[in-house]
């Protein structure tokens, strides 16, 4: 069977965006978010053993705003472009993420997919042949900063410390900024300070060793989970890893990009995006139509990669590009 071009696809009808569909989304996320920190602070004021489960609820409701906030960034959740615009905002201060210059970084990635000379992962990976140049020492610290464990502060450094520094350095340094407009840069300016100003208002109620120490440990959760779910959505055995020259989008879709079949709890609060070949093949699809346009496109989509929770942690040894068969693969052994 011929490899599927993008015509055979049904992917239109399944653009179609709804703005209710999108608000009960926003509401049955935002309300329970809320309402778990209000049910944790007055646990902890019994005592603080009883947070831990509120912790994780609200961990993965976080990851339910990050993934609706990926939604938006792509203008997919809601019909009108503003909505997306606020609904994004929104969720955004929700992992203290600037919603909107993630997204443009997020589309950058979308644009490259399988186009590894461009683009080197969630890792910044180095092909084989960069790898080897390096010292002894180099080496086992490349594979020490990529060890799976790495993810915990990793995932704390890229919610909660990086949207600040790059804001800090690229006002310091402009070789360095991430914005391009002012209108980018009032926006990362109001998304900081929203940050900043919820967590002085919940510090205020509850108390800032309470809020902080919680806080961190709800945004560090989420972003490995994160980290983790987008990584293997790339990274595996025999993922499509081309050469800029003869790289296709509809091979780095299809190929480059896995199927990650999720309990249906964890389907929920990733708003799908475990059917990311779907996702890569046509962006503007909003996560409530992605399983049913799957599931319409089955037939040509027999032969992609598929991962489960139980083999997720094989993927994590891939951790180099081999540019000359176009795939990534394990770090050589050395006798």
């Amino acid at each position: 069977m011929e490899s599927p071009t993008y015509q055979d696809f049904n992917l239109k009808p399944f653009t179609t965006r709804s703005n209710r569909k999108a608000l009960i989304q926003i509401s049955n996320t935002l309300i329970p978010y809320g309402l778990l920190w209000w049910l944790m602070v007055q646990a902890a004021e019994v005592s603080p053993w009883l947070t831990p489960p509120f912790v994780i609820l609200l961990s993965l409701f976080s990851l339910r705003s990050f993934s609706l906030m990926h939604d938006c960034g792509h203008g997919s959740l809601f019909r009108k472009p503003i909505l997306n615009r606020i609904a994004g905002f929104v969720l955004g201060v929700v992992n203290a993420v600037p919603q909107r210059s993630w997204s443009k970084d997020h589309a950058y990635h979308h644009k490259t997919n399988g186009d590894w000379q461009s683009y080197r992962g969630v890792a910044d990976f180095l092909s084989l042949e960069e790898f080897q140049s390096l010292s002894p020492q180099q080496q086992r610290l490349y594979r020490w900063i990529r060890h799976p464990l790495m993810a915990i502060p990793g995932g704390f450094y890229y919610l909660a410390i990086q949207p600040r520094l790059d804001l800090i350095l690229g006002w310091i340094a402009p070789k360095r900024r991430i914005w391009t407009s002012t209108d980018e840069l009032i926006d990362l300016w109001l998304s900081n300070l929203c940050t900043v100003m919820a967590v002085i208002g919940l510090g205020s109620w509850a108390g800032f060793g309470l809020v902080l120490s919680l806080y961190s440990v709800i945004l560090c959760l989420t972003a490995t989970v994160l980290i983790y779910v987008f990584y293997v959505q790339h990274i595996f055995e025999k993922s499509y890893a081309h050469l800029s020259e003869g790289w296709t989008p509809m091979r780095g879709a299809l190929e480059g990009t896995s199927l990650l079949k999720l309990p249906i709890l964890l389907q929920w609060f990733t708003a799908n995006i475990g059917y990311h070949n779907v996702h890569h093949l046509c962006e503007r699809i909003p996560n409530y139509n992605l399983e049913s346009c799957h599931q319409q496109n089955h037939h040509l989509l027999q032969n992609v990669p598929i991962l489960t929770l139980d083999t997720m942690l094989h993927s994590a040894k891939f951790l180099l590009w081999d540019s000359a068969n176009a795939s990534l693969i394990a770090i050589p052994s050395t006798k």
